[in-house]
């Protein structure tokens, strides 16, 4: 398993931390072992999890900005989880109203040693943190205009909101710019090894200054 991962970072071509490929590669293991009792994904074979999960959460690595960041709708824990790995000077926020599986991400963050890493049990539309994010994301979550709904108010002023989506999202997009609100978007492609190309685009929504 670490042998396949370390080949698949490769073909990533970012720079990682040293054991990044042996910390990954527990995260697989023991979703998995999970996953044979509680069903916290529909991704089984390893090989599609290494995809689907790992490379396709750590696409967006580059574009994280800031020290904290929040994942709405983690799951259990993606693409929150990689992102910390190979973040360790960040923290980052896993946020899913989902018991079972937010467990599994309090529970794998300990295992890998993340102290970089809170998990909440809570809804995007409910969670009081008190404080805004440098960067919050999601993957797969909703469409744009109610992605915002959910979280756009924990976006700091100067943020960005990482949006992850499939292929290009030309009907969300219409409909944002329909709408009167104060936020600016741009999409940037995403190559995932292993997937299609153009299957993964990341929309990237930032407040306008109104003056």
């Amino acid at each position: 398993m670490t042998t396949k991962i370390h080949a698949a970072l490769e073909r990533l071509k970012q720079p990682f931390p040293e054991g990044t490929a042996e910390k990954l590669a527990t995260l697989i293991d023991e979703l998995e072992r999970w996953n044979r009792k509680v069903n916290l994904t529909a991704i089984r074979k390893r090989d599609e999890m290494i995809t689907s999960h790992l490379l396709d959460s750590l696409v967006a690595g580059p574009l994280l900005e800031g020290e904290s960041i929040l994942d709405v709708g983690s799951g259990p824990g993606f693409p929150g989880l990689p992102l910390a790995v190979i973040h360790p000077e960040r923290h980052f926020t896993l946020l899913d109203s989902n018991n079972r599986k937010i467990m599994f991400a309090q529970h794998a963050a300990g295992l890998l040693g993340l102290d970089n890493v809170s998990a909440v049990k809570a809804r995007g539309e409910d969670y009081a943190p008190g404080h805004g994010f440098d960067t919050v994301i999601a993957r797969a979550l909703a469409a744009l205009p109610r992605l915002l709904e959910i979280a756009g108010h924990h976006v700091r002023e100067d943020g960005v909101f990482v949006a992850l989506k499939g292929r290009y999202p030309v009907e969300e997009l219409e409909q944002l710019d329909e709408l009167d609100i104060p936020w600016s978007h741009a999409v940037a492609e995403l190559d995932v090894p292993g997937l299609e190309k153009g299957s993964r685009h990341a929309v990237l929504l930032r407040r306008q200054n109104i003056s």
